[in-house]
């Protein structure tokens, strides 16, 4: 069995348990944690990936005291170096009722590609 990753830079594949959109080069599913591959080496790279990573954004929003419910939508967008918007997603939604929170995070993992 070859451990070689496969495939240019950026090709992606889909993950055959969630469905999500991968990195074609992708041991495990970054969205759903399943493994696809056999790689010795796929621990320690995402260890170092998430020590490593080159952006990572964390907030909190909590529900305005005395108000009726307040919903909210998680919405990534991607845009390129000229200002162009190449990706767009909601990836989740919700409301908070008196008294709850959610905290966020947003974090970008780069990955070396081998060449």
């Amino acid at each position: 069995m070859s451990t070689a990753r496969p495939g240019a830079p950026g090709a992606t594949r889909t993950c055959p348990h969630c469905r999500a959109t991968i990195l074609e080069s992708a041991a495990v599913c970054p969205a759903c944690k399943h493994h696809l591959r056999f790689d010795p080496q796929a621990a320690a790279r995402s260890a170092a990936a998430a020590k490593e990573s080159p952006f990572r954004v964390e907030g909190t929003i909590t529900h305005p005291a005395g108000s009726a419910p307040v919903e909210y939508s998680v919405v990534i967008s991607i845009t390129n170096d000229r200002g162009e918007e190449i990706a767009r997603q909601v990836v989740g939604v919700g409301a908070l009722h008196a008294l709850e929170k959610r905290t966020f995070t947003l974090a970008v993992e780069v990955f070396g590609t081998g060449s």
